[in-house]
């Protein structure tokens, strides 16, 4: 399982994990949802208490991993084969150019 913590600006919107089973999870923190309902991070993911879930990664999600020759550094530099999305998302997507990035939770982290 993989996860990341998903922030709106500099607010810590949620978390998006991948599930062992290939599944995709995106839930939104629950003082988030309290104090900000109206900062959604996508139009398709509106602020709510009910996870959002999918096979596969959110289209939002997917459309902050970079593409082209960035992507090409991307997935030489980090070793991260093109087709692990998730991967390349936690690499890569830290310092994205607009209001949403997501910061990699590693396994020490969730002990």
């Amino acid at each position: 399982m993989r996860e990341g913590k998903v922030y709106y600006k500099e607010l810590f919107a949620g978390i998006l994990t991948e599930t062992d089973d290939g599944e995709y999870v995106f839930c939104y923190d629950e003082k988030y949802v309290a104090n900000h309902p109206e900062k959604f991070i996508t139009f398709t993911m509106p602020v709510t208490f009910i996870p959002y879930t999918d096979k596969r990664l959110f289209p939002f999600f997917e459309g902050l991993i970079p593409e082209g020759w960035l992507l090409n550094i991307a997935s030489e530099s980090w070793k991260i084969n093109k087709a692990d999305r998730m991967g390349l998302l936690l690499a890569c997507c830290r310092n994205c150019i607009g209001a949403v990035s997501v910061e990699p939770i590693s396994a020490k982290d969730g002990e």
